[in-house]
């Protein structure tokens, strides 16, 4: 295999088999007794529980299987939320999972949940030095969709077919914006300084959707996708947003206020701001979110999708207060 291609390769293809299963039904007593008949050859790092088809239920670290009573149930014991490989992963994303996630081994499994292998940190260990001098040159899919090695390797044709797609995105979102601009042409002629906070407005709204959007792609990567976590991300996101929102809302809205004394202005900066920034933060996880639950690949679109609908929100926030407001 090419040297430029080594991180490609699948993760799967390091993984252990040695690695021991105890079965959910077990007892503490019972999972002891099938370890020690078992003899596995290799070192144990985690016992990973699973069901009668060999599906991954959780991870049983050692230490609370040797310090219980043995007539606990192995499933009260489990970690349940885990952290894990799919097959498809290749050595550059199971080295981003030990780098983000701290743990000695990764389960790899298939796409029915089934456990076939197991990853130990030495996986890292052993490619890091190698991964630390290429990362420039073969690093991971950017928000914009483009992954540097392939454009290095493709023909200019080729590369232009891959990067100008995302900037017609930009581009329609850009002509969208002054479309609606001109629709509250009235507006900015009536009260020009409204015009002068635009950019601001825009910049803080795109600044949290980026935010947003780079946690939940991190969040989402090499996860299958559950409505439980989406749920959970939604009400944690939402009142951060708010906060975010009220608060810049807030700085900018003095600003104007001091420098203009308008308080219809500075009202509007508000509330624009406050409404704006939440939708920039809930776009910024509904967008990977759903392409993830599409089965697609959310770190291709994700990125132009979001700023171009964030662009789209803040500016008819702004212009329909305005027009409202002042």
């Amino acid at each position: 295999m090419p040297k430029s291609s080594h991180y490609d390769e699948l993760a799967a293809r390091h993984a252990r088999t040695d690695f021991v299963r105890v079965l959910e039904t077990h007892s503490v007593g019972q999972a002891l007794d099938h370890v020690r008949n078992q003899r596995p050859p290799g070192r144990i790092v985690y016992f990973y529980v699973v069901d009668e088809h060999e599906r991954l239920k959780g991870v049983l670290p050692t230490r609370r299987l040797l310090l219980n009573a043995p007539e606990t149930p192995v499933s009260d014991l489990m970690v349940k939320e885990m952290v894990t490989l799919p097959q498809t992963a290749t050595l550059l994303e199971a080295c981003e999972f030990f780098i983000m996630h701290r743990l000695l081994a990764l389960p790899v499994v298939d796409a029915e949940g089934r456990i076939t292998g197991v990853v130990d940190v030495e996986l890292y260990t052993d490619e890091i030095s190698e991964l630390a001098r290429r990362e420039e040159s073969d690093d991971v899919f950017q928000l914009i969709g483009v992954r540097l090695a392939q454009v290095q390797r493709a023909a200019i044709p080729a590369v232009f077919g891959r990067r100008f797609p995302w900037l017609l995105c930009n581009i329609v979102g850009g002509i969208a914006c002054a479309l609606l601009a001109g629709q509250f042409e009235d507006v900015l002629e009536r009260v020009v300084a409204l015009s002068l906070f635009i950019p601001v407005v825009l910049a803080v709204a795109e600044s949290v959707s980026i935010q947003t959007l780079s946690l939940a792609l991190q969040a989402h990567h090499g996860n299958r996708f559950r409505w439980k976590h989406t749920l959970a991300a939604l009400s944690r996101e939402l009142p951060i947003g708010m906060l975010l929102g009220g608060a810049s809302g807030a700085v900018v809205a003095t600003v104007a206020f001091l420098w203009l004394g308008a308080g219809s202005v500075a009202l509007t900066i508000l509330s624009a701001m406050a409404l704006a920034i939440t939708t920039a933060a809930l776009l910024g996880l509904a967008i990977p979110t759903l392409l993830h639950a599409a089965r697609r690949d959310p770190r291709l679109a994700s990125g132009p999708i979001v700023l171009t609908l964030t662009d789209l929100c803040t500016l008819s926030y702004y212009l329909g207060l305005a027009h409202w407001i002042v």
